[in-house]
């Protein structure tokens, strides 16, 4: 079992930059398929990015794709998420997540979540 914890939410403005990172007890992330998921006010929870376990090919949702950049440092256990010109329909709980394998589609282990606010 794994045990994940965000940091690095904020109150930015718009076309501001974050970086989120995902810290993991226990194994390295590469162990692991990891993502990041979002829920913002109002709104169901949704997939923003994901780093594959094997070959670790990335890949994004629609709405963040070429401003958000998914990565992770295995030394370091971490997962991290680079936001760059955000907007404010990026405010949301941003949640790590984490699965064993590829192929499962459902994540079995989150995060407690980390708040991101963009202003206007």
């Amino acid at each position: 079992q794994v045990q994940l914890v965000e940091s690095g939410g904020g109150l930015v403005q718009a076309g501001d930059s974050l970086r989120l990172s995902c810290a993991a007890s226990g194994r390295t992330v590469s162990t692991y398929a990891m993502g990041w998921f979002r829920q913002g006010p109002g709104k169901d929870r949704e997939f923003v990015a994901s780093i594959r376990k094997v070959g670790g090919n990335t890949s994004y949702a629609d709405s963040v794709k070429g401003r958000f950049t998914i990565s992770r440092d295995n030394d370091k256990k971490t997962v991290y998420l680079q936001m760059n010109s955000l907007k404010p329909e990026d405010t949301a709980v941003y949640y790590c997540a984490a699965k064993n394998w590829d192929y499962l589609r459902e994540y079995h282990y989150w995060g407690q979540g980390t708040q991101v606010t963009v202003s206007s």
